[in-house]
């Protein structure tokens, strides 16, 4: 790949965020890129803002839509130096198959994530332009890294009873969530400038976690769009009338006035309470962008949602339900963040500061919705706070914002929560979330 290509893609996006480009300053930026290079990338981003951006409108288009288009830290190590776009990936000129398969073994995340750029641009990647492709565009990049032929190997690996066939499929697995994220950027990269339509709907269908900043306004008014909605079905509170239950002595009373003689019938109704909702959630770094899209979501919910007690933990744990009704919701958000906010995760203190400060407030009329990837850095998890929650409760729902196929990896205590749960979901775009808080609403009708 030219080390003008990756420019000229760079280009095509920043004008479907709003940045007006002329072939002049194009010609510009390619030579400012080629003296100052692509190994820094905050002086690149300084040098290409330099020149394209005219506006401070521009200015902030323009750094997210780089930030954006620059991201490779999917695959790499947390120290390693992200890798150039113009560079092809290590091993080229193997076979692609066999190349990909001895990366997924050797978990070599920098050739890993060059060996998907240049499948990216040999699939037409840049292409995309509506969400119902991201699946067809998907699999192009992994056939183009060539897992056709690890899928092969793996066969043969299982027919031989090889246990190398579990620890390579666990890889592949993992491989194919992070190029499905790899393709959701691209298509926010350059499906930008189509419909207003078409364009919430991506939102709506985007991992959280991959969502730019400048995303964020449009996403609080779908939200509140959305929560409206939800607020105005559930909001009132309603009755049910108990079909073929008389009400023997109601109907009596009203028809004192005719001898008893039932003219008028009362039937039994049950009045449907709204529910009483607990939420945890967990604001440490690699789930901070869900949870304040969770919040956010509940905050414009109160017409529907009565009595919420709102919690954030990240080490430790603090309720949270004075500030989000005080202070307007981005505000709240950004306090709540800066006090307690994206440092590492310990579930296990954390749920012991619930159960030693708030326990009481559990009850059977309770739902307590966790929102967390259950990572506990190997803290001691506490299950049995959860356990001793579920046995109070009237039921357990636990958000998880990871990909299933991660659960239970590493430092993930997932299954071991989840016996504890009467329901457990993979949640992490803004759908996701409004099926989750649609079913919460639908179970206390």
């Amino acid at each position: 790949m030219s080390t003008i290509e990756p420019l000229r893609r760079f280009f095509e996006a920043a004008r479907g965020s709003g940045v007006r480009i002329s072939p002049a300053e194009s010609i510009d930026a390619v030579r400012a890129v080629e003296a100052v290079g692509y190994a820094d990338r905050a002086v690149l981003r300084d040098a290409l803002g330099l020149v394209l951006a005219k506006t401070a409108e521009e200015k902030a288009a323009l750094a997210a839509c780089f930030d954006l288009y620059f991201r490779r830290d999917d695959l790499a190590a947390p120290e390693a130096a992200a890798p150039d776009p113009a560079a092809p990936p290590r091993g080229e000129g193997a076979g692609a198959g066999a190349g990909l398969g001895r990366l997924l073994r050797e978990g070599d995340g920098p050739a890993l994530a060059a060996a998907m750029e240049a499948a990216g641009e040999a699939a037409g990647l840049p292409n995309i332009r509506f969400f119902t492709q991201r699946n067809l565009y998907a699999r192009r990049v992994l056939d183009h890294m060539g897992l056709r032929a690890v899928e092969q190997e793996i066969a043969a690996l299982e027919d031989a009873g090889d246990a190398e066939a579990a620890r390579l499929e666990a890889a592949v697995t993992r491989l194919r969530g992070q190029v499905r994220d790899f393709v959701e950027r691209n298509l926010l990269l350059f499906a930008r400038g189509e419909t207003e339509e078409f364009r919430e709907e991506l939102l709506k269908s985007t991992r959280l976690s991959n969502l730019d900043r400048r995303d964020y306004a449009r996403m609080q008014v779908l939200v509140r769009a959305i929560a409206k909605k939800l607020a105005a079905r559930y909001a009132r509170p309603r009755t049910r009338r108990l079909r073929g239950q008389l009400d023997i002595r109601r109907t009596m009373r009203r028809n004192m006035g005719w001898g008893g003689i039932p003219f008028i019938t009362t039937w039994k109704q049950k009045r449907i309470e709204k529910p009483r909702v607990i939420v945890l959630c967990d604001v440490s770094g690699s789930v901070a962008a869900m949870a304040q899209f969770l919040l956010m979501f509940l905050y414009a919910l109160n017409e529907a949602l009565a009595d919420i007690r709102s919690f954030a933990f990240a080490g430790s744990l603090i309720e949270v339900s004075e500030i989000l009704e005080a202070e307007p919701i981005e505000t709240a958000i950004a306090k709540i963040l800066g006090i307690i906010g994206f440092g590492s995760s310990n579930y296990g203190n954390s749920l012991a500061d619930f159960e030693d400060g708030w326990m009481g407030i559990v009850d059977r009329r309770a739902t307590v919705l966790i929102l967390g990837d259950a990572r506990g850095n190997r803290t001691d998890p506490r299950v049995e706070i959860v356990a001793r929650i579920a046995t109070r409760a009237k039921r357990v729902i636990w958000l998880n914002p990871e990909y299933r196929a991660a659960w239970g990896t590493g430092d993930s205590d997932m299954f071991r929560y989840a016996p504890h749960c009467q329901m457990v979901r993979g949640c992490s775009t803004l759908r996701d979330l409004e099926r989750v808080v649609t079913d919460l609403l639908e179970m206390t009708r």
